[in-house]
């Protein structure tokens, strides 16, 4: 048995090397089929958009920009149960948990509560399981539809709880729209 005959995929295929025709050394036909699909796309409609003028319409299973919610009182849902930073599958998530001191008690809703909330946007993938983990319903990636833009500077690209908090006065209007 000769090395030429075994096939270790079983996938073996036998090549010719037949002479090319003149007409095919010339590559005439293949540059006349290349043209010809250009030619095609070239009249067809486009699909590009005159981007800060006119911006596309997000897809309704978009996920957005993180945010933590507030409850009907303007408090954090966050408890620091960890689950979020737990299934997220790219690190992206760290906390520190803390316990609420009794002047605190209009700020957040449990005794504990997430003292440092960060999300590293460089990391994070958007995938949501972050979101289906959560039991409070504190972090959303789709109530947000703006987008992180890229930066030059890495540390601003890592989320605390000042850019991920949703503001208060959104919070109202929230509660005020379900009443």
């Amino acid at each position: 048995m000769s090395i030429e005959s075994i096939s270790l995929s079983g996938k073996k295929m036998d090549v010719s090397a037949e002479k090319m025709n003149f007409w095919e050394r010339l590559y005439l036909i293949q540059i006349a089929q290349g043209m010809w699909v250009t030619l095609k796309h070239l009249f067809k409609r486009k699909r590009t958009i005159k981007y800060p003028e006119q911006t596309r319409v997000f897809s309704p299973v978009y996920r957005g920009r993180h945010m933590l919610m507030r409850d009907e009182e303007g408090r954090e849902r966050c408890t620091a149960c960890g689950l979020c930073a737990l299934s997220c599958p790219a690190e992206a998530i760290t906390m520190v948990a803390a316990e609420r001191k009794p002047e605190e008690k209009h700020l957040y809703r449990e005794e504990k509560y997430a003292s440092i909330y960060e999300i590293n946007m460089l990391r994070c993938i958007f995938c949501g399981l972050c979101e289906e983990a959560c039991p409070k319903q504190a972090i959303y990636l789709t109530k947000s539809q703006t987008m992180v833009f890229s930066d030059s500077d890495r540390e601003d690209l890592i989320f605390g709880k000042d850019k991920l908090v949703m503001p208060l006065e959104q919070a109202i209007n929230n509660t005020k729209a379900i009443s």
